[in-house]
C-alpha cells in the first residue's frame, strides 16, 4: 500500500488496486476563519495541485461534515460521479452537493474486493460532544494488503482501545494535534498517542496525522516526537510524516 498524507485528516491512500481519497479538505491557506483568534485556517497550503490529489482517485471517504474533513472547496471540485462513502446521516446532504453515488457506512461493506467496518469515535467528551456531533472511523482490510484502523476525529476512549484490541491492525492512523474546543480535548493529543502505541500490538505501526494544520492544536509534530522518545517509544513504532509526504507499508508476511 501507498499511503500520502496531504494535509490534516486528508489522505490519498493506493490500496488493493483501488486509490482511496479520505476526509478531503481543498481550501487555500487562511481561506477560513480562525477557531482561536492565532490565524485563520487552514494554517498551511496543500503540498501538491489538487489536480494531482484527484488524479486517479477512484473512491471518496468522509467521516463526517466539519470544514476540515470536507470543505466547500472539495464539495465543488471533486467529481461527483465518483462513489461516496459516508456515515450515517450525512449521506443527504452529501447528495445536495450533487454527489450521485453516496453510500452510508452503517456497519460494513466491501469495495472492489477491500472490506471497509465501520468504528465508533468521540469527538471529545462530555458537554463539548454535542457541538462536535457524530463522527466514525473504520477499519480497512484487503487479500496481501496491511489491515488499517483509521480512527479519525476521536479521543482514546473505550470503544477505541476495544478495537485497537479486538482488530489487531498492522496498522493505526490517528489524529493527533491534542485539538480542543471549551477547553476540552476533542481528538488525542501526545499523551494519548503514546498510549496507543503502548497498548497496540507489538508489530503495529501507528502514524500520526492531523497536525499543524488548524489554530485549535495544541501539539506540533516536534512535541509529539519529543514526548513520544521521552517515554521510550521507538521511531519505528510511531511515524509522523510531513505534508505530501509519501509511506509504503507492507502486510507483515508480505
Amino acid at each position: 500500500m501507498k499511503l500520502q498524507l496531504l494535509r490534516n485528516a486528508t489522505l490519498k491512500l493506493d490500496y488493493a488496486g483501488t486509490t482511496i481519497l479520505i476526509d478531503p479538505d481543498f481550501g487555500s491557506k487562511h481561506s477560513r476563519p480562525s477557531f482561536t483568534g492565532r490565524s485563520p485556517n487552514p494554517m498551511v497550503e496543500l503540498p501538491v495541485s489538487t489536480d494531482e490529489i484527484l488524479a486517479g482517485v477512484e473512491l471518496v471517504i468522509v467521516s463526517h461534515l466539519h470544514a476540515d474533513h470536507f470543505d466547500k472547496v472539495a464539495q465543488e471540485l471533486v467529481p461527483k460521479h465518483l462513489p461516496l462513502i459516508c456515515q450515517p446521516g450525512d449521506e443527504e446532504k452529501i447528495r445536495s452537493f450533487g454527489f450521485i453515488d453516496v453510500t452510508p457506512l452503517t456497519d460494513g461493506l466491501t469495495y472492489e474486493g477491500i472490506h471497509l467496518t465501520r468504528r465508533d469515535g468521540n469527538h471529545g467528551s462530555g458537554p463539548v460532544l454535542e457541538k462536535m456531533g457524530n463522527v466514525i472511523g473504520l477499519t480497512i482490510e484487503a487479500e496481501g494488503e496491511p489491515s488499517i484502523y483509521w480512527a479519525g476525529d476521536t479521543i482514546l476512549y473505550p470503544p477505541v482501545r476495544e478495537a485497537i484490541a479486538t482488530f489487531a491492525p498492522d496498522i493505526i492512523i490517528t489524529h493527533s494535534c491534542g485539538a480542543k474546543w471549551d477547553g476540552l480535548l476533542i481528538v488525542m493529543d501526545a499523551e494519548q498517542t503514546v498510549d496507543v502505541c503502548r497498548i497496540a500490538p507489538e508489530d503495529t505501526r501507528i502514524i500520526a496525522t492531523h497536525m499543524e494544520a488548524l489554530d485549535h492544536a495544541t501539539v506540533s509534530r516536534d512535541d509529539l516526537q519529543a514526548y513520544a522518545k521521552a517515554h521510550d517509544i521507538a521511531k519505528h513504532k510511531l511515524l509522523i510524516p510531513s505534508d505530501g509526504e509519501i509511506l509504503h507499508l507492507s502486510a507483515p508476511n508480505a
